[in-house]
């Protein structure tokens, strides 16, 4: 797998109601063969027409193939291919011979290319059969063998055997051809070659060009940790995003007002590596207490890579809520059996007339601790005339709340019944008329450490 990390972290755990903080998504991917070791075969043709500049730019290409596996390994070219990766030599004209075993030094992998010198026939059979034989089949390590050559086969026998039995050992074949150089037999390369022929076959008429097609190659085996990555993020609809910052890698924009997309191109090609993102939430709606910030966030990307995300809450402070009146106790009943109907006595209910019932809550700002709140209400109904008429007075006492530091204290549910028969709106109809109230809310401390002596 090329994604080796995956996190999503919050600025902070608690926040007041209407607060902000930050969400953090970070991953991290590797090159594949970091986390699956491979055994690599360069089978490299020096027969005499690959003398001058074919041979000289098929050196350079090779070189630069080795260090981008040394890279990609251990995350940098430091002269060893790390983490138990090998590369292997074997060069062929008339004859293959097994330049280097599979080693993970690179000096002495580029010291064998540079030694080549172009003369004689093209063994092709003799190449995978000394190629094949660096391999240790008991090893867990895959296995790839890379055939280059500029011409057909003018020595030893049938090359398509031992490339047949190769494959079926579980050894990858690619074939690349350079085809300048007075013919190539295109349809033996894919015949030899994995399949399908466009993952695992690249024919060329120019040698500058082998240098590209070797690098382009190494990164291939190398795989990149994750390519064409889309992470989607939907935050809870408690929340709602207010900003973007710019990641560390790609980029990112906001879908709505709860869903961002960050999209990477690729992430980890030639070493572990990390991108990080960061964007602002707000909380709105009336959730409070512990509250899980995800409601999704899903991640795709061109290689296939699993990739799951924790889902964090977050504590919302939302001050303390007292309910001043309770709601009338219920009258039960039940229906036996098979019965349509059911009668029985509900006790005796007052009705004096039609009315309105208005629930009133408020909210005390910053009450601190230990400390009771008088609180008193006083309800006016507003005629046509804009004439106020008296419609309750209510007092209470608020508890002390014994929280750290002051604290929000909202009091709900402080009901007044308002009979129809009060009606001051001045409209014809009889029933659910428009009807204004204003109230007024007086509050003060009632526990102090004031002590008058007696001298004011």
């Amino acid at each position: 797998m090329g994604v080796t990390n995956s996190n999503k972290e919050l600025s902070t755990m608690q926040i007041d109601c209407g607060g902000s903080f930050k969400i953090k998504l970070s991953l991290t991917a590797s090159p594949d063969i970091t986390e699956n070791p491979t055994d690599i075969v360069l089978l490299l043709d020096r027969s005499g027409s690959m003398a001058g500049s074919p041979l000289a730019n098929l050196k350079n290409g090779a070189k630069k193939f080795i260090d981008i596996i040394d890279e990609a390994t251990d995350g940098s070219q430091d002269g060893q291919i790390g983490l138990g990766s090998r590369i292997g030599i074997v060069s062929f004209a008339d004859t293959a011979v097994q330049d280097t075993q599979l080693i993970t030094s690179v000096a002495a992998l580029k010291g064998a290319v540079d030694a080549l010198s172009a003369d004689g026939l093209t063994n092709h059979e003799d190449a995978f059969a000394k190629g094949l034989a660096l391999f240790d089949m008991t090893s867990t390590n895959a296995k790839v063998m890379i055939m280059f050559t500029d011409g057909v086969t003018t020595a030893g026998g049938n090359p398509n055997t031992v490339a047949t039995a190769a494959k079926a050992q579980g050894v990858i074949l690619y074939s690349i051809g350079l085809s300048g150089n007075g013919g190539i037999d295109e349809q033996a390369l894919r015949d030899w070659a994995s399949d399908p022929d466009s993952a695992y076959v690249a024919i060329t008429p120019d040698d500058a060009e082998l240098e590209d097609l070797f690098e382009d190659l190494a990164r291939n085996i190398a795989k990149p940790g994750a390519t064409g990555v889309v992470i989607t993020d939907t935050v809870s609809p408690c929340f709602r995003i207010t900003s973007l910052s710019s990641p560390t890698k790609g980029t990112a924009s906001m879908i709505d007002a709860r869903t961002v997309e960050w999209k990477i191109d690729e992430l980890g090609t030639s070493g572990s590596e990390d991108a990080t993102f960061e964007f602002t939430v707000e909380h709105i709606g009336p959730c409070s207490g512990t509250v899980e910030v995800n409601e999704s966030i899903t991640y795709r990307d061109c290689e296939g890579n699993t990739v799951t995300f924790p889902s964090p809450e977050i504590e919302i402070d939302c001050g303390v809520e007292l309910c001043s009146e309770g709601c009338p106790e219920p009258i039960e009943g039940s229906v036996e059996g098979c019965s349509d109907t059911v009668e029985f006595d509900a006790g005796d209910i007052c009705m004096q007339s039609l009315g309105r019932i208005v629930e009133l809550s408020v909210t005390l700002r910053n009450v601190c601790p230990n400390k009771r709140v008088a609180l008193a209400v006083l309800l006016h109904e507003v005629d046509a005339y804009g004439d106020e008429h008296k419609r309750g007075l209510k007092t209470m006492t608020v508890p002390a709340h014994t929280r750290q530091g002051c604290r929000d204290v909202t009091v709900r549910c402080i009901r007044f019944v308002l009979p129809e028969d009060l009606d001051v709106s001045g409209s014809d109809t009889a029933l659910c008329n428009e009807r204004k109230f204003r109230a007024r809310f007086i509050a003060h401390y009632i526990d102090n450490d004031f002590d008058c002596d007696g001298d004011c």
